[in-house]
């Protein structure tokens, strides 16, 4: 059975992953009101919420910038995707954590660019509808990120002795976040610690063909010459 290529392989990932990640979303928007959450199990819950900015509800600058950087960075995954698409030395897992962070930035560029223009934005307990008659909450590029997934595993009030934090509540783990954050944050680490040598020797390779084309200029030159 002939192997599967890298561009196959990562064609398939992004698909699967993009598609997961749009019917989780597209699901808890028009079936959840904003706010509202489910308890699923005591360490794990779908509450609904909505963020203007980075993974795990973060916030960074402007929303027009953030849209544009996460267009350009899915742009250069992509481009990188393609450039390895043929090459036999890389295992797989490298291949499947870039397919994954690409997938992961295009998850949450498709609700920055439509979901201000496909959902409407009412207030609870009514729920979002899809394409409605009266058009979108927001303007094309500024639609919200929709978040659901939330691991509250352990919690606990810190004793009054201890100095900056104590009589606090902590909570473990407060983020809440949804499928394409997974992909693109747990990828990165599995990337960093698996697999940073083939990070380091793409670099290398990169180096060494810009060498042997800067030779061949060169002696091409100096032939003319």
């Amino acid at each position: 059975m002939k192997k599967i290529s890298n561009g196959w392989l990562a064609t398939i990932i992004i698909a699967a992953a993009i598609i997961i990640d749009q019917v989780t979303k597209i699901w808890v928007k028009t079936h959840f009101y904003y706010g509202e959450q489910v308890e699923v199990a005591s360490w794990f819950k779908i509450a609904f919420i909505e963020n203007n900015g980075m993974a795990f509800g973060m916030e960074l600058g402007s929303k027009a910038i953030l849209t544009w950087l996460r267009i350009i960075f899915s742009v250069l995954f992509i481009y990188y995707l393609v450039k390895i698409r043929n090459r036999t030395d890389l295992p797989r897992g490298f291949v499947t954590c870039v397919a994954l962070i690409t997938a992961g930035a295009i998850g949450n560029v498709i609700d920055c660019i439509a979901y201000g223009q496909i959902f409407n934005d009412p207030m609870p307990p009514e729920v979002a509808q899809f394409l409605p008659n009266e058009g979108g909450y927001a303007s094309l590029f500024n639609g919200k990120v929709v978040d659901m997934l939330y691991f509250p595993l352990a919690e606990w009030d810190w004793p009054q002795w201890m100095p900056g934090v104590g009589g606090k509540h902590f909570l473990f783990f407060e983020p809440i976040f949804n499928v394409a954050d997974a992909c693109l944050t747990t990828s990165i680490f599995v990337l960093i610690i698996f697999y940073n040598k083939y990070i380091a020797s793409d670099k290398k390779e990169n180096k060494a063909v810009e060498e042997v084309t800067d030779a061949n200029e060169a002696q091409n030159e100096t032939s003319e010459q």
